[in-house]
């Protein structure tokens, strides 16, 4: 008796155990559900020969501040200053599950405590909110990512955050993307709003304006060559009364074109892009668009104009894995207005560097691997060519270049 009640027992036990494993069993035999964490945590020693124009206490770099004199004519800009900053620490949540439409499903979403704003730093703001359906040769696209004109497979690698920014097409949008293989060719299209990279005067000036930022983008990629070009177009409507309390719809449209170029032999990676903007202000880079003129004084009805840009950056590092050199190099070019304006000093309300007639930056680095661990050294040279007048057509002139020399180490560790 006693024998059977053990035997009784023990049975009981294995049955159990096995009602328990059963779920994990079927799991295995399932597709794999569930949510993966990554990321990084990465903490930012900076200092600055001069004061900048930047976002977040200095951690996003644009281009140095002009001269401001004070009334002895000393450059109250012409301080250096440092920070320590880890806000750039980001964590990721992969997704999978099962299929849907007959297609793999994915998606992402991706955070950092960048903030949205200096008085939010350490905030946790969103980065990517995403899903993926992907058939055999169609891959669809919804939520927040980043923008066309941002090649993920063509952009640069420095160790400052801005990634190259303002020569660097920088923007993350929530939006509609569709991709179509033919082979090692790919066709995009993409239909995107505007959150936190925006517009002037917000992103309502585009939702306002009824279609999406609409983009096109072709691609040939291999293991070691990727080349490919981008065009889009947006509208925008500035405002929806006149400061004489007036209804108006007037807008503003804007064309873009890219073309990108990366090659990775072994023992190099030579990558190059050129990109050029009309009102290029929601993508980090100069420009913006401007009043032509007011049409009608009485009512403060205006016709605008768009502001042009010209950016073009290189960059060449080598591939190894323990130690990698590598060179930063870009030119923007303020091209001015399209049309000619009646008044050249109302430029600046919707514009970002109105003033300035061209940009340079070159910044070599270096980075060590171990592990988990990376430690990067970056000089970055950035130089500002202001104007103290500024033509008809938006170009500054009576220039003088303000140059800013920023050393930047940084530590990270990847799990």
């Amino acid at each position: 008796m006693k024998f059977r009640i053990r035997h009784t027992r023990l049975s009981l036990a294995a049955l159990c155990l096995f009602l328990s494993a059963a779920p994990l069993l079927a799991q295995e035999e399932a597709p794999a559900s569930g949510i993966s964490l990554s990321g990084f945590v990465k903490t930012d020693f900076f200092y600055d020969s001069r004061q900048t124009v930047t976002a977040r206490e200095g951690h996003f770099l644009l281009y140095p501040a002009d001269v401001l004199s004070d009334a002895q004519g000393n450059d109250i800009n012409a301080k250096d200053n440092f920070n320590i900053l880890s806000i750039q620490s980001r964590l990721t949540g992969k997704i999978t599950g099962p299929d849907a439409f007959g297609a793999k499903t994915s998606g992402v979403i991706e955070g950092a405590f960048f903030g949205t704003v200096n008085s939010d730093i350490n905030g946790f703001r969103l980065r990517h909110a995403y899903v993926k359906l992907n058939w055999t040769n169609t891959e669809l696209l919804l939520g927040q990512y980043w923008h066309m004109k941002f090649v993920t497979g063509c952009f640069p690698g420095t160790v400052s955050f801005n990634t190259g920014v303002p020569f660097q097409y920088f923007s993350r949008n929530p939006q509609v993307r569709l991709t179509q293989s033919f082979g090692n060719l790919s066709l995009g299209l993409m239909a995107a709003a505007q959150r936190d990279f925006a517009s002037p005067g917000g992103s309502q000036v585009l939702r306002n304006a009824i279609l999406p930022d609409v983009n096109a983008q072709i691609a040939y990629a291999t293991d070691r060559v990727l080349i490919g070009a981008t065009a889009g177009y947006k509208t925008l409507v500035p405002r929806l009364v006149t400061d004489s309390l007036y209804r108006t719809t007037t807008g503003i449209g804007g064309f873009s074109a890219q073309a990108f170029l990366k090659l990775a032999p072994e023992a190099f990676t030579f990558k190059a892009q050129v990109t050029y903007l009309q009102n290029g202000y929601d993508g980090l880079s100069l420009g913006g668009f401007a009043i032509r003129s007011v049409t009608d004084p009485a009512r403060d009805d205006r016709d605008y104009t768009n502001l042009n840009t010209l950016n073009v950056w290189t960059e060449l590092h080598s591939n190894g894995s323990k130690v990698q050199v590598g060179v930063f190099a870009g030119y923007a070019k303020n091209l001015g207005a399209s049309e000619a304006l009646d008044d050249p000093g109302t430029i600046a309300t919707y514009a970002r560097g109105a003033n300035i007639a061209s940009l340079f930056r070159i910044s070599p680095r270096v980075v060590l691997n171990s592990g988990k661990v990376r430690f990067a050294l970056e000089l970055e040279t950035t130089g500002a060519a202001y104007g103290r007048t500024v033509d008809s057509m938006g170009i500054p002139g009576d220039l003088h270049t303000v140059v800013n020399q920023r050393v930047l180490f940084a530590s990270y560790y990847f799990f």
